[in-house]
């Protein structure tokens, strides 16, 4: 990995990790919340083409940071992942019971894990997992993940019959799918105080 910081005239611009991949057939640029923008590139690209990338997205990764403005307070919060886990199990335990019985699914087990891109998931072997930063979500956030990955134990997939499904059980369930769209981000970048 290249870690370089790069300036314009006399004011620093954010240090971007370029990463080569013999694996990546392209390049990608993300600018994750919390973290330094990160440009992977194949490991035959140039320098030459990895300079142009940059100077080219140097715009993009600015408009990204301008979004990433702090609106939840998680700075404010002093929360140890252990004490989130277990929060997060109790609520996501006692939503699930009720659903499940509701829906007439069973799920064998709760996994609550530490994914840095997923809200939930429902294995074919029925474990539902969930992401401990949702303790920090509204309760009508967490409700829904739960309920999205339960209705999954009845509809494997995102067909239409799988929302039509939410939709008869969380008629709102979109507002809460915003609003993980919206503030998403910022949550997954959260950091518990040890």
């Amino acid at each position: 990995m290249l870690r370089r910081t790069e300036r314009y005239g006399h004011a620093p611009v954010e240090a971007v990790e370029v990463r080569r991949s013999a694996r990546a057939r392209r390049w990608r640029l993300e600018a994750p919340w919390g973290e330094p923008a990160r440009l992977t590139v194949p490991q035959w690209m140039s320098r030459v083409e990895v300079e142009r990338v940059l100077a080219e997205k140097r715009p993009w990764i600015e408009q990204q940071r301008r979004r990433q403005v702090p609106r939840l307070g998680l700075e404010l919060l002093a929360v140890s992942e252990s004490e989130a886990r277990i929060g997060v199990r109790e609520l996501a335990s006692a939503l699930a019971e009720q659903e499940a019985e509701r829906l007439g699914v069973a799920y064998r087990r709760i996994r609550i894990g530490d994914q840095r891109t997923l809200w939930g998931s429902c294995s074919p072997s029925g474990t539902l997992s969930f992401n401990w930063r949702l303790v920090l979500a509204p309760l009508e956030v967490l409700d829904y993940v739960v309920v999205h990955e339960l209705c999954h134990l009845r509809i494997p997939n995102h067909s239409r019959r799988f929302w039509a499904l939410l939709s008869g059980r969380r008629p709102h369930y979109g507002e809460s799918r915003s609003w993980l769209r919206e503030h998403g981000p910022e949550l997954l970048s959260f950091r518990p105080s040890h």
